[in-house]
């Protein structure tokens, strides 16, 4: 699977998301070919881009669960741009109680890891996309670290609402891949006017205005170098930090290729300090990041598949070497302390596809949930 920009579509190219109208109405299904007429539908809906499928790839299978997680996102932005854009015009929020339930009840209460699956993204839904995905997160973190409900409820409505000063004052920036330095303080005097239509808005909450505003004071002080010194840093602030920064990266960009949850997950190391071990943790703890199937780059520049997730490490797990298919269990530092996971591989170069009962039969297969969310033991 590639991430291919619009201005770069041709025909014959294989969808490998579906595509769905502002009604949530679907057009085009996964493996649908694409012909010119529909890329010039696809161009009229403003897309960015479009993840397709190689010539020789097969359609990526899709459990119950991530069908539901691209209907719950297709409903639920529809839903949050509504209500943004009343609390913009009337300064009132009418229906966000119900939408922050309505992400709590279907991701906030998970036992198991699930598949974030990232959606196609246009100029005139980035930001809810973006918001929604972020708030999504944020609930599944919550409930790895056991938090309160009502500091849940707190983070998942902050991830809903970080974002608003940029509808309200910096709309025409949100397209634009650099900024000069009076866009970026265009910017940042909208995030926080921003800020404080949140605290006009959620009077008698004001842990939302704190987080928000903690979230950007942290995540300056990562773009600017500075160490985060704040005793009082909420834990909402971090996990809404984490989540910002990890949809941020992975999403498609306007200017730029998103990155993989590989190179994210990276990152978010790399500043552990200012975002705090153990969110990111509740992130790895939260979604699959090298499943069985993946296929990866080491550092050596050779290239295997994933075929066993490591729990523990979630970047050390077990994967078959395609130069000469040895299994590299990356877990024993002993032998394979020196190899480390870089990225996935952005082609299907030498790729390996196994199927699920060549999975099981050599002891790696990982059992999907089925539609209510359990496990099945076979």
């Amino acid at each position: 699977m590639q991430f291919v920009r619009t201005e770069d579509l041709r025909t014959g190219m294989r969808l490998a998301r579906p595509i769905y109208n502002k009604d949530g109405v679907l057009l085009y299904e996964r493996d649908s070919k694409l012909t010119r007429q529909g890329i010039v539908s696809i161009r009229h809906f403003g897309l960015i881009g479009l993840f397709v499928l190689e010539p020789a790839e097969p359609v990526p299978p899709m459990t119950l669960e991530d069908i539901e997680f691209e209907r719950f996102q297709t409903v639920s932005v529809f839903a949050i741009q509504e209500e943004l854009t009343r609390i913009l015009q009337t300064k009132k929020a009418q229906k966000m109680q119900m939408i922050v339930a309505s992400i709590i009840k279907s991701y906030g209460r998970l036992e198991h890891k699930i598949n974030f699956i990232q959606s196609l993204r246009s100029k005139e839904d980035f930001i809810y996309k973006h918001v929604l995905n972020t708030a999504m997160l944020c609930a599944m973190m919550a409930k790895v670290m056991q938090v309160r409900m009502d500091e849940q409820l707190e983070v998942v409505t902050a991830a809903i609402v970080h974002d608003i000063g940029k509808l309200g004052n910096a709309k025409h920036l949100i397209d634009k891949s650099e900024l000069t330095m009076q866009e970026e303080l265009i910017l940042h005097n909208a995030l926080l006017s921003g800020f404080e239509l949140i605290e006009e808005i959620f009077v008698s909450s004001p842990n939302i205005k704190r987080i928000c505003m903690q979230c950007q004071k942290g995540l300056e002080c990562i773009k600017d170098g500075t160490p985060l010194k704040d005793a009082n840093f909420a834990k909402g602030s971090r996990i809404l930090m984490v989540a910002e920064t990890f949809d941020r990266m992975t999403a498609m960009q306007f200017g730029r290729s998103p990155d993989s949850p590989v190179k994210a997950l990276h990152y978010l190391l790399e500043h552990e300090a200012q975002y705090g071990r153990q969110t990111v943790n509740a992130l790895v703890n939260s979604i699959h990041i090298l499943s069985p199937g993946v296929c990866v780059e080491l550092n050596t520049g050779e290239k295997g598949l994933v075929i066993k997730e490591n729990e523990q490490n979630v970047l050390r797990p077990v994967v078959l070497s395609f130069r000469d298919n040895e299994i590299l269990d990356l877990e024993d530092e002993r032998l394979f302390g020196d190899l480390d996971i870089v990225d996935v591989m952005r082609t299907l170069d030498n790729r390996y596809i196994f199927d699920k009962e060549t999975l099981k039969k050599y002891g790696y297969y990982r059992n999907e949930p089925d539609e209510e969310g359990e496990f099945i033991e076979e």
